[in-house]
């Protein structure tokens, strides 16, 4: 069993009547976004350790409660240590720590304690020193026996800091945070102005992070100017999903009127719009509009592929366009049903990059090259995906 461990102690630089824990982090509290980063990695409870019961904290602890997790908020390690299941290994959490789903993930497994640290040199302000040239990031692995070893000592030491000590002692292993997550926004922040700012740069990295080149390079930058200004506006996420599947239907109403091209690059401008709308429905606690836009999200770049074939097929009177953007679909769906979203290589094929390249092959008027080029991309990725797969135990 996972809990996860979180802390609302520090007040905030500019806000000293506030919490740095509930300042507001797209479109919800920094706090909820940490406890989403749990729940994504498998935490079934979560303790919150917190010097007061302000008004935005408690809603905040209402909120991540909806998710599903049993959440306790206690003031003392002794406290923790009684509502913890002796069996559970604990994920700390950094007061005021912003960083993506990944780096939470890399210390979620099985394993004894851990701390992942970055060298003392490239290491911003906030993270504590751990010995050996290196300082904490943010995020620990701990055993439970690392709780009740602090709520023996007295009440007034920092119970974050005293939990890395401790386990530094233990002689916890060090997993290096990459340096590409600093770019990515990852740091302590408790500064209103400051996290705003990181806020822009972790929730498009996210984007990034989920899947390969396409939303690294292609939906990563959308989202890094989009994404911000959509939560700054309270837009819905409904208003978001319904942009979406208003552009692809037109088109794909384009494509079966022969205009290829346009249709096809419409379709992949609602595939990002879906995206984009599928992360702030997850931000906001709308699982049933996130299912739903991640699945218009694959099908419908597959029915522009489809409608694509059929159409070529009837301009050229030849039916191996159609059934060969059959067999790309197919070969697509089939990757995106195999791979996991955390397991998916950086070259392989999604729905969304298929349709870039039969977007591409029809404006260049070669939309046979196109599709075959697609079908073998797919091919590939789903028979790496599948030989991946087999090398595990």
């Amino acid at each position: 069993m996972l809990a996860g461990l979180l802390f609302a102690i520090h007040d905030a630089d500019d806000q000293p009547d506030r919490l740095a824990a509930t300042l507001p982090f797209g479109g919800l509290t920094l706090i909820e976004y940490q406890a989403r980063l749990l729940i994504a990695a498998g935490a079934a409870q979560i303790i919150l350790v917190v010097s007061r019961p302000t008004s935005e904290l408690l809603g905040a602890i209402s909120r991540i409660g909806r998710r599903g997790v049993a959440v306790d908020a206690v003031r003392s390690a002794a406290e923790a240590a009684e509502k913890l299941h002796p069996l559970a290994r604990v994920l700390m959490i950094a007061d005021g720590l912003v960083t993506t789903e990944g780096v939470v993930a890399d210390l979620a497994g099985e394993g004894g304690d851990a701390l992942l640290v970055i060298p003392e040199a490239d290491a911003p302000a906030g993270f504590e020193r751990v010995g050996g040239q290196r300082a904490w990031a943010g995020v620990a692995r701990l055993e439970p026996g690392r709780i009740a070893e602090v709520a023996r000592l007295p009440r007034d030491y920092d119970m974050q800091s005293t939990l890395i000590r401790v386990a530094a002692q233990a002689r916890a292993a060090h997993v290096e945070l990459p340096i590409a997550a600093l770019r990515d926004g990852h740091g302590i922040e408790h500064h209103a102005g400051s996290l705003d700012r990181r806020s822009r740069t972790v929730l498009a990295a996210s984007v990034a992070g989920r899947r390969g080149w396409f939303d690294r390079y292609v939906l990563a930058p959308v989202a890094r100017w989009t994404l911000p200004m959509l939560v700054d506006r309270k837009v819905p996420g409904e208003g978001v999903a319904a942009a979406g599947g208003v552009l692809g239907t037109l088109g794909l109403v384009g494509i079966g009127f022969g205009f290829a091209a346009t249709g096809l690059i419409a379709v992949l401008l609602a595939t990002m719009t879906l995206a984009l709308g599928a992360t702030l429905g997850d931000l906001r606690d709308q699982p049933r509009l996130v299912i739903a836009e991640r699945v218009a999200a694959v099908a419908m770049p597959l029915a522009a592929i489809l409608l694509f074939g059929w159409a070529v097929r009837a301009a050229t009177y030849d039916g191996a366009p159609l059934s060969t953007a059959i067999t790309l679909a197919v070969l697509a769906a089939l990757g995106e049903r195999a791979i996991p979203s955390a397991s998916r290589r950086a070259w392989w094929g999604s729905p969304s990059a298929h349709l870039v390249v039969v977007a591409v092959s029809a404006l260049l008027r070669v939309p046979m090259l196109g599709l075959a080029v697609a079908g073998v991309y797919a091919a590939m990725t789903l028979a790496d995906a599948i030989e991946r797969l087999r090398r595990q135990p």
